[in-house]
């Protein structure tokens, strides 16, 4: 038998030391080195008769293929993945404890029309099958394995051949190979390794639920979102129903997409138009919200921004956003302090965006500059107007990109009239059944919402 060979793995990020270290090199952390053995005389899993080896090839002479691509009947899940399921593709999906990544899966897995098989190592058959009646089980050839050896898996996949695979998670399988705990660095690593090679070798697509450490990545060696072809996140806060599934990692596709789920007791519901629900329905105006118009990705949304400006109970005035940068919260008010002469250095302000989403575009910065002016004056903002513009700290009011699409969306939605900034090139207004309103300064915006 060839000697075990034993090294030292930081937790929190996978570097790999032949002794251990107090401090990690890579991620800085601070006694997180835990000695694992890595090797052992066990061979690997093979899953293809096929031994030809690799030998160059001139790129011009290698075939072009199209991609293969499943389409889900999740249609928020194929906008993620870039327009499908690629055959043969490594999936991760990661996120916080109780968010949904099981339900997600466990959802696909019984309504998908295919051939899947559904491995889970946290949870009973029992259990699975009482979520599964919950959710509603529309797919007879679903199959449920409850087991974390990670060679029974592969035989039960290999002899079941089925046309999708499903792991539930990856960080309680182990191998027996590696003489380690499940959930190391090492089984981590290496449990991901033989799923790519049989993912790429029987053209199986195989999704990986994955668990998150406390700063929101991915838990284990950082080399495992290298090994995937995708790496989706699955986010939102538990308080609120809705859900953000993101792409952080697409090989074959874009990673500006994003899909909206919405939490009910019978599973998780595709959004489709999620500017409705991003937006309350209330019967008067009220002063302090304002509509923006942004983009998540490829995708258009109307969000509300809330805000609430009174006079400062204490010597300091508080300055509280959710959703939105705080900084550039505090970059807007001083533009308007200094620029526009309003008087908000002695008063408390207070920002949300309505839904529990979070915007990082520049484009709401003209809707956040409105709410925030429209509480102070306490006069609402007529319905039917949207924003859609960056502010810069000279006050003027500077043109964002794909402003046809944002003004197509508001148009799409109902809205009157659109604020935009006139140094916007190539838009013909006369093309918009919308009132597109061009404007310079802050000034301009006041002078035209409330006057």
């Amino acid at each position: 038998m060839s000697k075990q060979k034993s090294a030292f793995f930081c937790q929190e990020c996978g570097y790999e030391a032949p002794k251990w270290l107090g401090k990690c090199p890579s991620c800085s952390s601070w006694n997180t080195f835990v000695e694992e053995i890595v090797a052992s005389g066990k061979q690997s899993i093979s899953f293809s008769a096929d031994t030809r080896n690799a030998k160059p090839t001139l790129i011009n002479e290698i075939e072009n293929l199209v991609e293969n691509r499943m389409q889900l009947v999740d249609v928020e899940l194929n906008r993620v993945l870039g327009g499908g399921l690629v055959k043969g593709a490594l999936v991760l999906i990661g996120g916080e404890p109780g968010i949904g990544k099981s339900t997600l899966m466990l959802q696909m897995a019984i309504q998908e029309p295919l051939n899947i098989l559904y491995v889970s190592g946290e949870e009973s058959e029992q259990q699975i099958r009482m979520r599964a009646e919950r959710i509603g089980i529309k797919n007879n050839q679903c199959q449920l394995l409850t087991e974390t050896n990670l060679v029974n898996i592969l035989n039960h996949a290999k002899a079941l051949m089925p046309e999708m695979l499903i792991i539930d998670s990856i960080q309680t399988l182990f191998y027996s190979a590696i003489d380690s705990s499940p959930g190391s660095v090492s089984q981590v690593r290496e449990c991901t390794a033989q799923l790519l090679r049989f993912a790429k070798e029987t053209n199986v697509p195989v999704f990986l639920i994955g668990h998150i450490t406390k700063d929101g990545s991915i838990a284990g060696p950082k080399v495992l979102e290298h090994m995937v072809d995708a790496v989706l996140q699955f986010e939102g806060d538990r308080n609120h129903v809705y859900r953000l599934l993101r792409t952080v990692k697409n090989r074959f596709g874009s990673t500006n997409e994003l899909g909206i789920y919405e939490m009910q007791g019978t599973g998780l519901r595709m959004v489709e138009n999620p500017s409705e629900i991003l937006i309350s329905h209330t019967e008067g105006n009220l002063s302090g919200i304002a509509i923006a118009t942004t983009i998540e990705g490829l995708r258009p949304l109307q969000v509300e921004v809330q805000a609430l400006v009174s006079s400062a109970a204490y010597g300091t005035p508080q300055r509280s956003s959710t959703g939105f940068d705080a900084k550039r919260l505090n970059m807007l008010l001083a533009v308007m302090e200094k620029r526009c002469g309003f008087k908000l250095a002695s008063k408390d302000v207070f920002l949300n965006i309505a839904g529990g989403i979070k915007v990082d575009d520049p484009a709401v910065d003209l809707a956040v500059t409105m709410a925030v002016l429209s509480s102070n004056a306490d006069i609402a903002i007529p319905r039917g107007i949207t924003f859609a513009a960056e502010v810069g700290l000279s006050g003027e009011v500077r043109p964002v990109n794909r402003a046809e699409i944002r003004i197509l969306e508001a148009q799409k939605l109902g809205y009157e009239a659109i604020y935009i900034s006139k140094f916007n090139k190539g838009i013909k207004i006369s093309d918009f059944k919308i009132k597109v309103m061009l404007c310079e300064k802050i000034e301009d915006v006041v002078r035209k919402v409330f006057s």
